[in-house]
């Protein structure tokens, strides 16, 4: 399709469509349905081609989308694949996975539907994979150098590839049994098929990276030994750290947090369990927590037979269209959004919290007690949440997952070792202009930093770690550096 300076005006905005709910809950494949190359180019017809593209500083990668965008509507796949390709290392992640702050941002969000910019990425990189255009790129010349990485998330995983394509000795660590991080055990394979991430880790390995599993930095391999055995260390563990509740009745059996229910799901799918010993066929499921792992606590308890499955949320519920008058464009529209997960059955309690577990004789959890609240802000500006006296309401609870967020990284065995210092209150790791933790030759990137935040965060905070490691090592760097630190030494 020739570039259609008018496409905006004669397309209107098709969304990708998805899987029918009842074909998708008894199978874990994939909710979302490949876009035929003619109806991605239509798509891609609708951007306008900004003098200021906005798209850009929605994007913390800083992806070329009108030039990809172009090149789609032209025909031109392979120039498509080369332009996204040299701002991300993994388009597929974050075609699958990125809430796409990117969308939001386009100029036709002003008073129009945006263009489908995640839909168009994921065409170009499915099918510069089905045509081969996806090749190893190892760089020709070794600069002699080693550098440990430790964690295999997506931070680590670009950070990784960046560094040894500038030709350095990438050994990348990672304490579980598989690479791959949260892509591999924390999100379930309804949103991303576990092929689509060992594809990848191909590509890397053909590129010199050496992966090893099963290693835990601060157990197996201490942090005297990584420093002396590389010229640099990046730590990039993530976020993992779960916010914990504290509440009457918490240690009632039946009561988890997500990221020890969710890893069992997708041990299942690959072979490892025959079933999760966490399981929600047949039961009442409460899930407490509002954003992208509640969702995918709800997408798990529906396809593993839940009887029924409520979702708290302490905050009230979003207006279904933004305030142009205090959430204006081009800001993050505060908006209600739901998941695939939610369109395949909940029942949702905004304004509500669990105030007390209540169990049987034997100690299970049976029942929560739920109250509505009010947000309140303090006098210092911080968020509060009071229970509205009499708002009580008894909800039945045979599994409750607990998905309120994170509050920093759980490495602090290994951080301790590398006498790397950590935010005393955000729990993160403290870094300076540079990446540079206050352990000489340490390095920190991705939600290890940041803490808990996108994929595509992570993977711009990776690339521009891998540039300033270079740059300490070598004196100069090519690398790109998308992004600055969110932290600095205090």
């Amino acid at each position: 399709m020739p570039a259609q300076p008018w496409g905006f005006l004669r397309h209107p905005r098709v969304d990708v469509r998805k899987r029918p709910i009842a074909e998708r809950l008894r199978d874990w494949r994939v909710v979302l349905l490949p876009t035929s190359a003619a109806d991605a180019g239509v798509q891609a017809a609708r951007c306008m081609d900004c003098g200021v593209a906005f798209c850009h500083a929605g994007c913390p990668l800083g992806n070329l989308i009108p030039e990809w965008n172009e090149f789609v509507a032209r025909d031109e796949w392979r120039r498509a694949i080369e332009a996204l390709h040299a701002t991300n290392n993994f388009p597929e992640f974050t075609g699958w996975l990125c809430p796409a702050p990117c969308e939001p941002a386009c100029v036709l969000a002003i008073n129009s539907d945006p263009v489908s910019i995640k839909q168009v990425e994921l065409s170009i990189i499915e099918r510069a994979w089905a045509e081969g255009w996806v090749t190893p790129l190892p760089a020709p010349v070794r600069s002699g150098r080693r550098v440990a990485v430790i964690g295999s998330g997506p931070a680590g995983l670009a950070a990784a590839q960046q560094l040894a394509r500038a030709g350095h000795e990438v050994h990348v660590f990672e304490r579980d049994d598989r690479i791959g991080g949260l892509l591999r055990y924390g999100i379930p394979d309804f949103k991303i098929e576990k092929p689509v991430v060992d594809r990848r880790l191909a590509q890397l390995r053909a590129e010199g990276v050496e992966f090893h599993p099963g290693v835990e930095a601060g157990r197996d391999l201490t942090g005297r030994e990584l420093r002396r055995d590389h010229d640099a260390v990046v730590v990039a563990v993530g976020a993992h750290a779960s916010r914990e509740v504290d509440l009457p009745g918490r240690r009632l059996r039946g009561i988890h947090q997500a990221l020890t229910y969710l890893p069992l799901a997708n041990r299942v799918q690959a072979g490892d369990l025959t079933g999760s010993p966490i399981s929600a066929a047949g039961k009442h499921v409460v899930i407490i927590g509002g954003g992208d792992t509640a969702a995918d606590c709800l997408g798990t308890a529906n396809r593993q037979g839940a009887l029924e499955v409520h979702q708290l949320d302490h905050n009230p519920r979003f207006p279904d269209v933004r305030d142009p008058l205090t959430n204006p464009w081009p800001q993050w529209p505060r908006v209600h959004r739901t998941s695939p997960a939610h369109e395949e059955g909940v029942v949702e309690g905004w304004s509500r919290e669990v105030v007390e577990f209540r169990g049987d004789e034997e100690g299970r959890v049976r029942e929560v007690r739920t109250a509505r609240v009010e947000r309140r802000r303090d006098a210092a500006g911080h968020r509060d949440y009071a229970v509205v006296p009499g708002s009580e309401h008894d909800l039945p609870a045979d599994l409750v997952l607990l998905a309120a967020g994170f509050v920093g990284t759980d490495a602090t065995p290994l951080l301790d070792q590398l006498e790397a210092r950590v935010d005393p209150v955000r729990r993160t790791l403290l870094v300076d202009d540079g990446w540079a933790t206050t352990a000489p030759g340490v390095f920190g990137c991705g939600d290890a930093q940041r803490g808990a935040s996108l994929i595509v965060w992570a993977i711009a905070d990776g690339r521009s770690c891998a540039a300033a490691v270079d740059r300490q090592l070598m004196n100069r760097s090519l690398l790109p550096a998308p992004v600055r630190p969110r932290s600095r030494p205090l």
